[in-house]
């Protein structure tokens, strides 16, 4: 037998439960099975808060406009014959009275305690809590000092709460917590939804979008039984029923590709990824993410995309391409200009502007060197490291916090990546390089995008590189997918791809610090 829960020792939980038998006893239900409010605060109070309706005598004599709402009883004072109350709903909040004369409960008698009339104002005093959830219907009117308020004629009972709510400075004031009890936070700051209704809002901005742009939504597999399409560790598991071990995805690449293959030219998912790696305030295990491929488009193509959609949903957000950023070092206002075009550069010619590095200036043992003195990395996995994955890991440490406006950066090592296509040969690009950028704002990446490898020697001979590696140990490199170089031998057309971070995409729309403040239920480590 499981011990119970700690809560139900508190006397206030002990104190609801009594109420609830009581109000059972009395014959109120306290959690009916429906109820349909007509109307939500904000909508009653943008209507009619600078109307001329009339008075509290007007709203009881039912003159005035009706209304009909339900939410959470959050504030409540008795005033004698009338008592007070504010009732939020997802929009917000609006002022309740109730009336000891006109003021009816749904399904209750008033009756007589210890010779005491029980009116149906004196239940609603002394069986409802603040939390309990109500459904109001009444008239509107203005009180003395020209608040909108609901003359409450019939109020029912919607669900009795056995808890009550967190004192909003004291009791919620610890930000874990907040992150562990998020319908704890979301009642208790408002303001935490409207993040919430903006990452909806920019999902359905995306879906748009991409349709309009020929793009069809699809579905693929989370668990797979080779993982790929990233450099990151996977969670594993087992299924039972073939007794085969199994993954959960850390990319939607491989088989989009598969689609891609299979003749679907432009193809997008929006799904959850999970990768075992560490938590900080821009990574969670499982993430959201965008991936697109469009068959005959390049990275140059992808660029253009990645910036429309970005600045699109800026514009379609704020009417505007300027949006509100605080500096993730300082802590300073900036604005941040996602108008296209965005400043394009190479890795190296990043790292010679931001870092004051001539790449072409240094050896391996150089850059190991700054590598180490910078106390990003670990000594030990650097000596392992090719030329091209010490350039990554230089522009990771001396660039990457610099790029605060948008930036496209193009042209990787070509170590970086087993999935991506040769640079084009040209006057410019020397060999060792693919044709990928990577995107940053506030000094993050939020999307990374190929010119995709379709031939399949090449495929082959990247990805039993990469495979080596694991077996030497590297837990973020992925095994030799078969499956994939097989479908890439039946013929992939020249294809540009992109992924974009959703978390981190809302996080730069809505000017938040954290990753966990963007998404419902971020992982916390148990208590």
């Amino acid at each position: 037998m499981p011990s119970k829960p700690e809560y139900q020792d508190h006397e206030e939980f002990q104190n609801r439960s009594r109420k609830l038998s009581e109000i059972r006893h009395l014959n109120v239900e306290p959690y009916p099975h429906k109820y349909t409010p007509k109307h939500h605060s904000e909508e009653i109070l943008k209507k009619y808060s600078s109307s001329q309706i009339g008075h509290s005598e007007d709203a009881a004599a039912g003159t005035t406009p009706e209304a009909s709402v339900a939410g959470r009883l959050v504030l409540f004072r008795s005033m004698g014959k009338n008592a007070f109350a504010h009732i939020q709903d997802h929009s917000g909040r609006i002022q309740i009275m109730f009336n000891r004369d006109a003021t009816t409960v749904t399904g209750y008698t008033p009756s007589s305690s210890d010779g005491e009339p029980l009116s149906a104002l004196k239940f609603i005093e002394k069986k409802i809590d603040l939390g309990d959830i109500l459904g109001i219907e009444g008239h509107l009117f203005h009180t003395n000092k020209g608040e909108l308020t609901i003359f409450a004629k019939k109020v029912t009972l919607l669900c009795k709460t056995l808890l009550p709510l967190a004192e909003k400075h004291s009791g919620l004031a610890d930000k874990e917590l907040r992150y562990r009890k998020r319908w704890l936070d979301l009642i208790t700051h408002p303001e935490v939804q409207q993040s919430f209704r903006t990452r909806s809002r920019i999902l359905s901005y995306i879906r748009n979008f991409m349709q309009k742009k020929e793009f069809m939504e699809v579905e693929t597999p989370i668990l797979q039984s080779i993982y790929g399409g990233a450099e990151a560790r996977p969670f594993e598991t087992n299924l039972h029923a073939l007794d085969q071990d199994m993954f959960l995805r850390i990319s939607l690449e491989i088989p989009l590709k598969k689609l891609i293959v299979g003749g679907m030219e432009r193809i997008y998912e929006i799904g959850r990824v999970f990768r075992n790696e560490g938590i900080d305030r821009n990574h969670n295990p499982e993430f959201t993410l965008l991936e697109a491929y469009a068959a005959y488009w390049d990275y140059n193509d992808m660029m253009e995309l990645v910036e429309n959609l970005f600045a699109g949903i800026a514009q379609d957000l704020y009417g505007s391409t300027q949006v509100a950023a605080t500096h993730p070092e300082t802590g300073e206002a900036v604005t941040l200009e996602l108008k296209t075009p965005w400043k394009r550069m190479t890795m190296k010619e990043a790292l010679q502007e931001y870092g004051k590095i001539d790449i072409d200036q240094l050896n391996e043992e150089q850059m190991r060197k700054m590598l180490i003195e910078s106390g990003h990395c670990d000594p030990k996995k650097l000596s392992t490291m090719s030329r091209g994955l010490l350039i990554a890991a230089l522009f990771a440490v001396k660039v990457e916090h610099h790029l605060i406006q948008p930036h496209h950066i193009t042209d990787h090592p070509i170590e970086t990546t087993p999935l991506c296509k040769p640079h084009r040969k040209g006057e410019s690009c020397s060999e060792g390089l693919v044709e990928r950028f990577e995107s940053f704002i506030m000094g993050q990446e939020i999307c990374n995008a190929y010119s995709e490898l379709n031939d399949p020697e090449i495929q082959r001979k990247l990805l039993e590189n990469q495979s080596a590696r694991r077996d030497a140990g590297d837990e973020e490199a992925s095994p030799l997918d078969e499956e994939f170089i097989e479908a890439i031998c039946q013929g992939m057309p020249p294809t540009g791809g992109v992924g974009i971070g959703i978390d981190r995409l809302v996080m730069i729309l809505t000017n938040t610090h954290s990753i966990r403040d963007v998404l419902y239920f971020p992982w916390m480590k148990p208590l």
